[in-house]
């Protein structure tokens, strides 16, 4: 269901000969998930930064279904005038080698403004599991082919596991959810041994000794639980797998207003009020050049395309 929300109508007090320039009014942010989980938060805290720092209405469309390819056609056929924007993810980078047809062409279609934020799962285990590090359960999956049960609420937890036992060499066997939630519910209940899960949720569930959180998937260690390792220090050098959320504007929209969002998309991610904003929510910001920004999501869309054809998933 199509859920729109208006936040952060701010006006800054401007000179009248800047009325005419961008934006003379509100803009779209396009979410391409449901209201909740961490690309909504980003979307929300984000999106009300940048309505300050404009002066205008951000409206933050969530559009969720297939994978996020929904908002992201909705934004590559808009006018590039600078009025739609979305808030591009992992699933954009994984759905080009996954899905046989797409209504849009993510390189060719979206230009890159800056990568916002990236997000760590979580790689946890119910107690009962007889591992207390990655190094551990890599073993403890080996003795045990196929055995272990790890949990999926989306493309990028289901291929962020798929991406650990080909690196490892390990077979778990996958249990997909409709969502993080679920997923989350049936690592508690012992359902499942295994799933990659949203750090913020799982802190508290770490700390009253429900669950065990193993590594972080992402290249660095998580803001909000620095004391975790990653995966990559944990033995398995490269291993990253984070999710990501990264400003995209239609292509053709005038380098001035790309520019602008730029600079101000910059302002946001650095400001310590909007860090501490952020890592509460389990997410870290980043920032990049536009430049930075399409480096990375090129060699995210050749690592997961890889990942993908291993795992033969294939989506008409």
């Amino acid at each position: 269901m199509r859920h729109t929300s208006l936040i952060g109508l701010v006006f800054a007090t401007i000179p009248f000969a800047a009325c005419a320039q961008y934006p003379t009014k509100s803009i779209r942010l396009l979410v391409p998930n449901a209201p909740g989980g961490a690309a909504d938060a980003t979307g929300r805290i984000f999106g009300g930064a940048l309505a300050q720092a404009l002066g205008t209405q951000v409206i933050i469309d969530n559009r969720a279904g297939a994978g996020g390819n929904i908002a992201t056609e909705i934004a590559a056929k808009s006018a590039p005038d600078g009025y739609t924007l979305v808030l591009a993810n992992v699933s954009h980078a994984i759905s080009v080698s996954l899905y046989r047809k797409l209504g849009y062409d993510l390189q060719k279609d979206l230009m890159p403004v800056a990568l916002l934020v990236t997000s760590s799962y979580g790689v946890t285990v119910n107690p009962a599991v007889a591992a207390k590090s990655i190094s551990e359960l890599v073993a403890l999956a080996r003795a045990r082919p196929g055995v272990l049960n790890y949990g999926s609420s989306a493309n990028g937890t289901f291929l962020g596991g798929a991406l650990l036992c080909q690196m490892t060499g390990i077979k778990m066997t996958n249990v997909a959810y409709k969502g993080g939630a679920p997923a989350l519910v049936a690592l508690l209940s012992g359902e499942i041994e295994v799933a990659l899960t949203s750090v913020a949720a799982t802190l508290t569930h770490v700390r009253s000794g429900k669950l065990r959180v193993l590594a972080v998937s992402g290249a660095k260690r998580a803001l909000a639980a620095p004391d975790i390792p990653t995966v990559g220090e944990s033995g398995v050098p490269g291993y990253e797998a984070a999710s990501w959320y990264g400003l995209m504007t239609p292509v053709g929209t005038p380098q001035d207003i790309r520019t602008r969002l730029y600079t101000e998309s910059i302002k946001i991610v650095r400001q310590s009020e909007m860090k501490d904003k952020f890592v509460a929510a389990g997410i870290d910001p980043t920032g990049s050049t536009s430049e930075q920004f399409a480096s990375y999501l090129r060699s995210e869309i050749e690592k997961w395309s890889k990942v993908v054809k291993a795992t033969g998933m294939r989506i008409e």
